[in-house]
């Protein structure tokens, strides 16, 4: 099965300090196959043997420690997962100097659509919705000092999502993509 895993709060900073090669090796060490790292901000495609899905992120998030002496929370979406979550996204949607556009990918315990009770959504300013696995944000590049997702940093919920700009997204799901073509 092909999946991406989602480091959370590495490289941030100069926290947390993760060496990408070094990643790529532990994965493979802990028995991840077609291992592919993108950016430094903790993103790892790579496909594994069918175990549940919980297992596979312990034996990751042990390995991550054993080899940078760091507790780092992974987050795993498999390719069916990631491409529900990307279908989601409007294809008008951009990162750039005047879109900022997100996915919030979301740990199991808060992935439902009521999360989106937490977030003070202000219409005309913000757009966001729930997709299963992630809440899909955007706001236009002037405005996002007043969006709703700067009022999240520091809670709760914040602490169970992990966020990557959709470009990123985008070109994590065609790396995601090209793993599965390869694996047939």
């Amino acid at each position: 099965m092909v999946y991406v895993a989602l480091l959370r709060g590495i490289n941030v900073g100069g926290k947390n300090k993760i060496d990408m090669k070094t990643l790529k090796r532990v994965f493979e060490e802990a028995g991840m196959r077609s291992v592919v790292t993108y950016i430094n901000s903790g993103n790892i495609v790579f496909e594994a043997d069918d175990e549940p899905k919980m297992e596979l992120m312990a034996k990751l998030e042990q390995a991550i420690a054993a080899q940078f002496g760091l507790s780092i929370n992974v987050l795993l979406v498999n390719a069916e997962e990631m491409e529900t979550i990307m279908e989601a996204v409007p294809e008008s949607w951009t990162n750039d100097e005047r879109m900022k556009s997100d996915v919030l990918f979301l740990w199991e315990e808060v992935n439902e659509a009521s999360v989106m009770e937490q977030l003070a959504i202000k219409p005309g300013i913000d757009t966001a919705y729930y997709v299963p696995g992630a809440i899909i944000w955007s706001i236009d590049r002037q405005n996002a000092a007043k969006g709703a997702m700067v009022k999240i940093i520091g809670t709760d919920l914040y602490k169970r999502i992990t966020v990557r700009n959709v470009n990123t997204a985008r070109k994590i799901y065609s790396f995601m993509q090209e793993a599965k073509r390869s694996s047939r």
